[in-house]
């Protein structure tokens, strides 16, 4: 087996790591499986098992910053570890709560919160394993493991019914040992690969571009040098590779030849005329500075790629994702920034607030449409509900993030498009929440619910990379993700308003809302005009990047000329 299918081998091996990882920490998805039958045991309010849900979101979503930060900075396997930690302390206490029937409910935000934190550790780590590693299928790469985390609630939804059917304890503790277990097995295969080659394969010169085709002599002094120097790398990247070893010895190897100067292409100039020694002197001007593989590649071309990248410069990935770093400050006065900020969290809060309350929508539907409805059917019906939610955002998020590179290196379109869809398929989500009374049909909108969300979840991570750099990837989407915390508080807290204004409190405490769509019709007409506005914020960002785009590619020609 030669070096590259070791190389290419590992990574796979990786990347189904990470795939295994995601489908451990999308867990707080598959809430409304176990929500309402958990509330009411603790003889909790619709609102009060609201805070629990909305805990989860708020680990999952509010320590995006600083869980950047540690992956950017300590690389992704001491995130992943602690995260299968933080999931198993978080679910077992829930467990243990159900099962005496009684709990603080502050105490059971918390354990809820760590749920969401572990799951966003353990995720960040796999999306910036995935990106690093595929630098040139980006979008497909991170599809997977984005794939995985929507498909997890349906993953365990069905262990879940097969099981243990209308057990919420005993799901509670397949959720504590299965998300622990997951996680901490995909550790031990998780890791990032260094660069295959030194060396570059460039296509012809396009207009603007340097031409990068001439040799030039590297002396065997300046060839050590660098070769002590070695390649740099990301934070965790693997370093007991075979290829690690084979590039050095290739790097001295080649560091004892010395290149004739020389052109692949014709060179109009003959030897001692003036233009060619202006190219000469040229060259020499570059040399340092450069690595060898400058003598395949101009600088202006090396200073857009990570060290051992293939170049690809007709792929908006390949150029500015790794052109662009803004994060941290420079990044709070990007106004792109703020626009995707307000997409991200009108979206993803008109999603979750479905998400979270599936459960109380078949509750309440079944409830007025056949009062005879016994407990466990409840559950089973809300386990399906919630599996269609699951594999509606697991067929979104792939089929986002696949057709978001068709997008870019086929029709030459940005990414942004794919929100547009994501805005459309939530429209259609919210109508029919609007309308539906009959119970059977319920599955159309948690199905749309689910695509909408993956849509949306699918392609965002790529579009942050191309808009603000690779490699701020995970702090930056930390970033992004403190919008839905905003959001889903209000949309979720709204819905548990709305539903116990139509509850009614028996003599056993336990609350119930028999009035059928008008125990939430009010939440979903706001979230339907939300729909609206997400849509008019989408178009103005595909509009405000093209042009924004035109002006640095006049810029550069400027530059060039």
């Amino acid at each position: 087996m030669t070096l590259a299918d070791q190389l290419y081998n590992a990574r796979i091996v990786s990347s189904v790591a990470a795939t295994i990882i995601s489908l451990a920490c999308g867990t707080n998805y598959v809430y409304s499986a176990w929500a309402p039958q958990f509330a009411d045991k603790l003889l909790l309010s619709a609102t009060e098992s609201n805070l629990i849900g909305l805990a989860g979101n708020l680990g999952m979503y509010s320590m995006g910053v600083p869980v950047g930060l540690f992956v950017d900075s300590k690389g992704p396997r001491p995130a992943v570890m602690v995260g299968a930690f933080l999931l198993g302390l978080g679910y077992f206490p829930l467990h243990q709560a159900y099962d005496a029937g009684h709990g603080s409910v502050p105490w059971m935000c918390f354990v809820s919160y760590l749920t969401g934190l572990g799951g966003c550790m353990a995720f960040a780590a796999a999306v910036k394993t995935s990106a690093l590693n595929w630098p040139h299928h980006r979008g497909t790469a991170t599809a997977f493991p984005l794939a995985a985390f929507g498909l997890s609630a349906f993953f365990f939804a069905l262990i879940g019914s097969i099981f243990f059917p209308g057990s919420p304890s005993k799901f509670l503790m397949l959720l504590a040992y299965g998300t622990f277990g997951l996680t901490f097995a995909g550790f031990f295969f998780l890791r990032v690969l260094p660069p295959h080659s030194p060396y570059h394969a460039v296509p012809d010169a396009e207009p603007g571009l340097v031409d990068s085709r001439e040799l030039h002599r590297t002396t065997s002094e300046e060839g050590k040098a660098r070769a002590g120097r070695g390649h740099p790398s990301e934070p965790g990247m693997s370093s007991n590779t075979p290829e690690t070893t084979n590039n050095t010895n290739m790097t001295q190897d080649a560091s004892e030849q010395e290149v004739e100067a020389t052109s692949i292409r014709d060179d109009p100039n003959p030897k001692g005329s003036p233009g060619a020694v202006e190219n000469e002197e040229a060259a020499s001007g570059n040399r340092d500075g450069a690595d060898e593989t400058s003598s395949l590649l101009s600088q202006s071309t090396l200073s857009s790629s990570l060290p051992g990248e293939v170049l690809v410069q007709s792929s908006v990935d390949m150029d500015r994702s790794h052109r662009v770093d803004i994060r941290g400050i420079n990044l709070l006065k990007n106004l792109e920034f703020w626009q995707m900020f307000s997409i991200m969290g009108i979206l993803s809060g008109i999603g979750l607030m479905t998400i979270n309350n599936i459960g109380n929508d078949v509750t309440a539907l079944w409830k007025h449409y056949d009062d005879s409805i016994d407990d466990k059917t409840l559950v089973l019906r809300q386990q399906l509900h919630v599996s269609i939610l699951s594999i509606g955002s697991f067929s979104g998020r792939l089929l986002s993030g696949v057709g978001s590179d068709f997008l870019v290196k086929v029709m030459h379109a940005s990414r942004v498009w794919c929100l547009v869809v994501a805005s459309g398929i939530f429209s259609l989500a919210q109508i029919c929440a609007l309308n539906i009374t009959n119970p059977h049909l319920l599955g159309f909108v948690s199905g749309f619910s689910g695509l909408g969300y993956g849509f949306l979840f699918g392609v965002f991570p790529s579009i942050v990379a191309e808009s603000f750099g690779i490699h701020g990837l995970s702090q930056n989407w930390g970033f992004m993700t403190l919008s839905p915390v905003i959001s889903s508080n209000i949309f979720n807290l709204f819905y548990g308003t709305v539903f116990d204004a139509h509850s009614v409190v028996g003599k056993d405490g336990v609350s119930s809302c028999a009035d059928g769509l008008m125990c939430y019709w009010a939440a979903y007409v706001v979230t339907l005009g939300a729909c609206g506005l997400g849509l008019v914020v989408t178009l103005w960002v595909i509009w405000h990047q093209r042009k924004t785009r035109l002006a640095e590619s006049a810029g550069k020609n400027r530059a060039q000329e």
